[in-house]
């Protein structure tokens, strides 16, 4: 059985990218992986500074963003949010989808939110990729 996990974040252009990359790239059997924000536009490309991070790091995706549906939380295993804030929006727009739903850092047994480069400097979006790539790795060993 496959485990579908969601990385959700407002504008799917930098942090739930870089996460679904980074873990896309483990080229785990039986998982399989997806992103989209709260607050995405369709289509629309990664950032400028997610895609250099995610090419110094030697790893490779091809990212169009997507408006959350319910078709996203329909299909997840779990839905792994950003911010408290996100998964609060999920909740109100997605109630059946409570018992899968967490941040990140509340699914590893951590409190707070993953920090948002979006704007910054490129050591910003490296600084969140470390950050990822260090919960994505705790995340897997909760991973049924």
């Amino acid at each position: 059985m496959s485990v579908h996990i969601l990385f959700v974040c407002t504008g799917n252009t930098c942090r739930s990218p870089m996460a679904e990359a980074i873990l896309h790239s483990k080229r785990l059997p039986n998982v399989e992986v997806k992103s989209a924000g709260v607050y995405a536009v369709n289509g629309g490309d990664a950032s400028t500074h997610a895609k250099v991070v995610l090419q110094e790091q030697g790893i490779a995706h091809n990212h169009s963003s997507s408006q959350l549906t319910k078709g996203h939380t329909d299909w997840a295993t779990f839905i792994l949010t950003m911010t408290a804030s996100h998964k609060q929006l999920i909740l109100s727009h997605f109630p059946d989808a409570i018992n899968k739903t967490y941040t990140l850092k509340e699914f590893v047994g951590e409190i707070g939110d993953v920090s948002d480069p979006f704007g910054g400097s490129v050591e910003m979006y490296r600084n969140t990729f470390n950050e990822l790539q260090k919960l994505i790795e705790l995340a897997l060993q909760k991973l049924p």
